[in-house]
């Protein structure tokens, strides 16, 4: 028996080479999935054996390289020389001030090879280059000395023999052991990432509007860091929590998973449109590595910086805390910044009603002052990791409800930084954050805004109300005891007798269900022109007054209406259906408005005129003295008139436009090869599969023999509006 072989079957802890024999020969080939050696070709290498020697060559065409007349045992082999390119991505990633990046000529190298399974799994075959050598799968953290900043490992069906570096003791902690005299083929894993395809033009696109409320809506989960907060010592953080946005962003994604849940409840798959890219382009979690990065280690004057405390804002739980969170990420493309809306019921719920009117010390108007308190956290959270991270890329900011109000302000706060971000904000059921000062003074904010059906969040603050901290507190305090006298207090609070209105800043979309006879519907994503289509008031307070004070039974009815405010349960399946209807018009070179539905809104429409016109003629005949002492009531109604007329106008202009690849996908449709490699994967899902009447355009009205007459077509009954029930 050879003296190598002893030491093999001897206990690892005994192991030792007593007496060293030389002349040993340890070949070895660096191949990518597809079993080629090419990208590798040309890499310097750098090996060590058992005694501590050092070699170093480079792989050859074919990716092999071969050390010689070494000490017996293994030798341990690395690929740590340094990315010494032009490309711009990776020195800047080198030389960044903060966490640079010890990117290597391996790491470039394998970020430009391609997975074999589309899925991203490792290949389960031996394949036919390995035949007669030893084989393993190998990741590139595997083959460099440095990897806190590279994905976790995957599943391997051939995975590295431990032993063989623990033969090696010290000599074996870095890089990957081979067995000598021995021929060993390294398949190395493609270092790819998923990242959900983002539109950074500043137009409105539907793909944006749908990723974007995923993105929203995963930052409701807890960042999920494992330690929490790291201590002296740990050495590395992982983030195994699911949902959470560490591991969507740390872990899954890096790693190639096709993640669709954002929500711990979520039953219903709604997927991104994922693209595979580049692992250094992918959105970034900083890494954590003490031994390489001092802000990461415990001194006696500051706690280790970690990446739950740069990219998650959770301040709850302090004397001054808002009960904001919110999450940050970045590529060299884009900064992502979502914030959640409303969780908590009374925290969150007293900072959405607390709607004193303040000064906007950034800009013009008056803000919602709970709205603002937030807001500014969230702007200090931001401010430090755009320190950090900001090199010109677009700011794509997100958020719902509540988050939609403070990502308002956030966004007007940015925009106004000497560093002239560009910025482009999409928000979801949000409520009105400034006055109208506020909405001129922000008018050059890209702002994407979204309603879905009957939301009633976006119907506040009132325009009417502005909190009188006496009046509120002492109202929402005797609610809890009398529900009508503490009601009454509390609304008197509210009531902005003076000052300019709360008013919404924006484009508006309103996702809008439109339903037919025979239990048919679909759905419409549009531009409408007035506020008595989404947000349940049709003009000014005045005609919502009784005695003074808002008509309560409208806000309760809004109560039964609280499940389109949703985002898993009515906006992402809205924002879902809107671009897989937008991808079909696209498709088939149809509008985005049949003459079917158009037929159906436009009665409606003509029937809310009616009414309309009938309150402003009743009007000046009521008996409230309130009512008749507002010299702009009539003016309001006619002013809500017309802009009835013009959501008729925006909608038959929908009837007739053809919609374009910008539309659906933004910049990313001049990106024709990217999308033709990303769509079959997303529409490979069963759920993007499925027929779904509000994801597809109606049935035409001729083919439908129960349908009422208009313009020459039948068409069902409509989908019912009923003006008393708005405003």
């Amino acid at each position: 028996m050879s003296s190598l072989e002893e030491e093999l079957q001897s206990p690892l802890g005994s192991r030792k080479l007593s007496c060293p024999e030389s002349g040993r020969w340890t070949s070895f080939q660096l191949v990518d999935e597809s079993s080629s050696g090419a990208p590798y070709a040309g890499l310097a290498y750098f090996a060590t054996d058992s005694e501590g020697m050092r070699y170093t060559g480079r792989l050859d065409a074919a990716g092999i390289g071969k050390v010689e007349n070494h000490f017996a045992g293994p030798i341990a082999l690395l690929f740590s020389q340094n990315f010494e390119g032009v490309e711009k991505l990776y020195k800047d990633l080198q030389t960044r001030t903060h966490y640079p990046l010890p990117i290597t000529e391996l790491q470039v190298r394998a970020e430009k090879t391609r997975y074999l399974n589309l899925d991203t799994t490792r290949t389960r075959e031996r394949p036919e280059i390995a035949n007669g050598a030893d084989y393993f799968q190998v990741e590139v953290r595997h083959l460099v000395r440095h990897a806190s900043h590279l994905p976790p490992e995957v599943y391997r069906s051939y995975p590295l023999d431990s032993g063989c570096a623990a033969i090696m003791r010290e000599h074996g902690k870095h890089g990957v052991a081979l067995m000598p005299q021995r021929h060993t083929v390294l398949e190395v894993r493609p270092l790819r990432a998923l990242r959900p395809m983002l539109s950074t033009a500043p137009e409105f696109c539907a793909l944006n509007l749908y990723q974007l409320a995923l993105m929203t809506t995963l930052s409701y989960c807890p960042f999920g860091q494992d330690p929490e907060i790291p201590s002296d010592e740990t050495r590395a953080v992982k983030f195994p929590l699911q949902p959470s946005v560490g591991n969507w962003f740390g872990d899954a994604l890096p790693k190639g998973e096709e993640l669709w849940k954002v929500d711990s409840a979520q039953t219903n798959a709604f997927y991104p449109l994922y693209e595979d890219v580049p692992y250094s382009r992918r959105l970034e979690i900083i890494p954590f590595d003490p031994s390489l990065y001092a802000i990461n280690r415990h001194t006696p004057e500051h706690d280790p910086e970690h990446p739950a405390g740069v990219h998650f804002l959770d301040d709850v739980g302090r004397g001054d805390s808002t009960d904001t969170q919110a999450f940050i990420t970045h590529n060299d493309e884009l900064i992502l910044i979502a914030v959640r809306g409303t969780a908590e019921i009374i925290v969150d719920g007293l900072r959405d009603a607390d709607a004193l009117q303040v000064p906007f010390e950034e800009g013009a108007g008056q803000v919602h002052r709970g709205f603002y308190e937030a807001a500014q956290k969230a702007y200090d959270f931001a401010v430090k990791y755009l320190e950090k991270f900001y090199t010109g890329q677009t700011l794509l900011i997100c958020g719902h409800s509540l988050g939609g109000a403070i990502t308002l302000l956030l966004s007007e706060m940015l925009r106004r930084r000497p560093e002239g971000y560009n910025i482009q904000l999409y928000t979801y059921g949000a409520p009105r954050a400034g006055d109208a000062d506020f909405v001129r003074g922000a008018a050059d904010l890209v702002h994407h805004r979204m309603v879905n059906h009957n939301d009633p969040v976006p119907s506040v603050p009132g325009s009417w109300m502005n909190t009188k901290a006496d009046l509120y507190g002492a109202g929402a305090a005797l609610t809890f005891v009398n529900v009508p006298v503490g009601l009454s207090v509390f609304v008197a609070g509210i009531t902005n007798w003076t000052g300019e209105a709360y008013d919404h800043h924006g484009s508006l979309r309103h996702a809008m269900p439109v339903e037919f006879g025979r239990q048919q519907m679909s759905s419409i994503l549009w531009e409408p022109g007035c506020d008595t289509i989404t947000q349940h008031a049709a003009c000014d307070v005045a005609i919502r007054q009784r005695h003074g004070l808002p008509d309560r039974p409208t806000l309760l009815k809004q109560i039964f209406d609280a499940g389109h405010h949703s985002m898993t349960g009515a906006y992402i399946p809205a924002c879902w259906a809107a671009l897989r209807r937008w991808q079909e018009a696209l498709e088939t070179r149809r509008s985005l408005v049949t003459e079917r539905e158009f037929a159906v809104v436009e009665s409606a429409l003509e029937r809310i005129t009616d009414q309309l016109r009938t309150r402003r003629n009743s009007l000046p005949g009521r008996p409230d003295s309130y009512v008749r002492s507002q010299a702009n009531t009539l003016e309001a109604l006619n002013r809500e008139v017309e802009k009835v007329r013009v959501t008729r106008e925006r909608l038959a202009i929908l009837r007739h436009r053809r919609i374009t690849a910008q539309d659906v996908y933004g910049v990313l449709a001049e990106q024709p090869e990217g999308l033709a490699e990303s769509l079959p994967r997303w529409q490979a899902h069963p759920e993007n599969l499925a027929a779904h009447q509000l994801a597809m355009a109606p049935d035409a009205a001729e083919d439908d023999p129960l349908l009422a007459t208009l313009y020459g077509h039948k068409i069902g009954a409509p989908h019912t509006f009923d003006i008393n029930s708005i405003i």
